[in-house]
């Protein structure tokens, strides 16, 4: 959901460049401890790491101390130098480092021998004895089939995805998602505001008694002012999905499937809020924190097109034919949608509003009252259905504007047509997790009547 956006002259934090509060004592995105960061340093150059040439003077500050080679053999032959690019290396995101010479690099075996280089002789080399404060946390974590972090290279990655020996925030899996599936496609990202992924997806196919495909796309979106967010929508999306996988097969009516499925969602972030251990000694209390988020879901099947939804994540409707007018299929459970549906405001007013994304409907323990709304449509030309949540349509709102945003080949390739709405999101300050996903809706018989 939205969030009130930090001021941009706020420093920045020396971990991941999160901005920052005044009075912050740690890094919100990555556990960074503010209280230990040092004072600036004067201004310095970058300074390259280079083999000064023979026969370089050394420079005014002093010669450079290299370590002592040793001791010739029986053959007379010098150890060979270790240089820098001569050692495998990895940057923080766990890629090799860039090497002049790629056959210079020396592995790290037993007996390994350097090959031979212009200028340099070959011979028997030992690399030097690890830390032992590196070999004891990646044992360990080698040994328990934990994961190691992507900083140090060496700590155990706790439960909640940070280091244990360094602090460093681990990358999470739901950062950034992306499933094609079929005809179906769906793009998750975390946007450039928000420390995690409250978003959520499913995406699946199936076939109905006759044997006719059928096309689910379910997009969720966390309440991040309700607690464990990120789980509500992944409770939400993973539950209507599979409720729809049972339905549908059945014969169930689209319409009815929809409906039912919405029910499963809102039971399954119920039972978050009945986790004994998230339980709060009062039961009001913990009512006014629950899990929550809002759903929205498409099918296609039968030639019908259902959707459903509780909250503000939308549908849209963007025709094969741009010639053609596209359309919005829902309609938001938030306050400027009952300011405009009760007349008291215009459109571009209401949701010009600080309270216009505040919503009426959503999926949780503390929710008022559940109302799932389906809505059953015939489409008569094939289109593409847009499913997103907020973080997208608020770079896009109106349908001409989605429309416009949408690729010109998004109906053939729906996995692109995502990703390139996800950049549009992202482009636009990616205020928001940003989720979205594109089914293509084909007509078999061109002409026939709407219903």
């Amino acid at each position: 959901m939205s969030e009130i956006h930090r001021r941009a002259s706020l420093a920045g934090c020396p971990g991941c460049e999160e901005p920052l509060e005044s009075g912050d004592l740690f890094c919100g995105a990555c556990g960074y401890d503010l209280s230990a960061v040092p004072a600036p340093p004067g201004d310095r150059p970058t300074v390259a790491i280079t083999v000064p040439a023979q026969g370089v003077a050394a420079s005014a500050a002093g010669p450079v101390e290299w370590p002592a080679a040793s001791e010739a053999g029986s053959s007379d032959v010098p150890a060979p130098t270790h240089r820098p690019a001569d050692l495998p290396g990895v940057d923080s995101g766990g890629r090799p480092l860039p090497t002049a010479e790629r056959a210079a690099v020396r592995f790290d075996e037993p007996g390994g021998t350097a090959p031979e280089a212009p200028g340099e002789p070959s011979g028997d080399f030992e690399l030097a004895a690890p830390d032992p404060r590196t070999v004891e946390h990646a044992a360990a974590g080698a040994a328990g089939g934990a994961k190691i972090c992507v900083a140090c290279r060496s700590g155990r990655v706790d439960p909640d995805g940070y280091c244990e020996n360094c602090g460093h925030a681990q990358p999470r899996e739901r950062d950034h998602m992306e499933q094609e599936l079929g005809s179906v496609a769906a793009v998750s990202d975390r946007g450039l505001r928000h420390h995690r992924n409250e978003d959520a997806f499913a995406v699946s196919c199936t076939a109905l008694p006759d044997g006719s495909p059928a096309v689910v796309a379910v997009v969720c979106d966390g309440v991040s002012s309700a607690s464990r967010p990120d789980e509500a929508s992944a409770a939400a999306a993973s539950a209507a999905n599979e409720a729809l996988l049972e339905s549908l097969p059945r014969g169930t009516h689209p319409q009815q499937a929809m409906h039912e499925a919405i029910l499963a969602a809102s039971e399954a972030v119920n039972a978050l809020a009945q986790d004994s251990g998230q339980a709060l000694e009062h039961e009001q209390q913990r009512h006014q924190n629950a899990p929550a988020c809002t759903l929205v879901g498409a099918i296609a099947a039968g030639g019908l097109l259902v959707v459903g939804w509780v909250g503000d994540s939308r549908v849209y409707w963007v025709p094969k034919d741009r010639a053609d007018p596209p359309a919005r299929l829902t309609e938001d459970d938030s306050w400027a949608a009952q300011m405009v549906a009760a007349g008291l405001m215009n459109e571009a007013e209401a949701y010009a509003d600080e309270r216009a994304h505040a919503i009426t409907g959503w999926l949780g323990a503390d929710a008022y009252e559940l109302e799932p709304h389906t809505a059953s449509f015939k489409p008569d030309r094939p289109g593409l259905v847009v499913v997103c949540t907020d973080g997208l349509w608020n770079y896009a709102e109106g349908a001409a504007e989605m429309a416009a945003a949408v690729p010109s080949d998004a109906y053939e390739r729906p996995l692109h047509g995502a990703q390139v709405l996800v950049g549009h999101a992202l482009d636009g300050g990616g205020h928001d997790n940003v989720t979205v996903a594109l089914l293509p809706f084909a007509v078999a018989a061109p002409g026939a009547g709407s219903a």
